[in-house]
């Protein structure tokens, strides 16, 4: 029974406990008070120890990452407007050798036609040259072929001649036959030419 009773006091105790406990967490009371401003100093010191140990850091990391950002910006549009003169003096360089280009094409062209004109003219001059060459050549044939006439009909008179004087003609008809035969060859050859 001791044991009955030890246990109904320690049962009765446990269920005052309990209602008191009951009674503080609906009523305020200087417990809570107290234990609710212990708990507020604790998370506020922890709130600080924790920005003091990661908060500041990663802030501290967060403005680092910020300026390498700007500076890698500031690099980039750096970098844009070096590209942009080097592509400007590339377009200007590229502009000047079209200009040579265009230069050395117009000056080839030029000796092209010059050299073209000196090759015409010197065909010309050689046409001329040839042709002069052609018309002396038929000059000379037509008189070496007149001076062939002629012997024909020195040839031709001199055998006449000498069937004339055969025929036992006489001198006076020999005479004047070789004449005519002479004066009939000069007109014929004289009026072909």
């Amino acid at each position: 029974m001791q044991n009955i009773v030890l246990s109904a006091g320690r049962a009765g105790r446990l269920l005052l406990s309990e209602a008191e406990t009951y009674q503080r967490i609906f009523g305020l009371d200087v417990q809570l008070l107290h234990d609710t401003l212990w708990t507020a100093l604790a998370i506020f010191i922890l709130f600080f120890a924790l920005s003091y140990l990661l908060f500041n850091p990663a802030r501290k990391l967060l403005e680092e990452r910020r300026k390498r950002i700007e500076k890698d910006r500031f690099d980039a549009a750096n970098a844009l407007s070096e590209a942009n003169a080097l592509k400007l003096e590339y377009d200007e360089k590229m502009a000047d050798v079209k200009k040579k280009s265009a230069e050395i094409l117009d000056d080839a062209r030029h000796r092209a036609l010059r050299s073209q004109n000196e090759i015409i003219d010197e065909a010309k001059e050689e046409a001329v040259r040839i042709r002069r060459r052609a018309e002396s050549e038929i000059e000379l044939e037509r008189q070496h072929a007149r001076d062939q006439v002629k012997n024909e009909m020195v040839d031709l008179a001199a055998m006449l001649a000498g069937k004339v004087v055969s025929a036992n003609m006489n001198t006076d008809i020999q005479d004047s036959l070789i004449e005519e035969t002479l004066q009939e060859i000069k007109e014929s050859t004289w009026r072909d030419q």
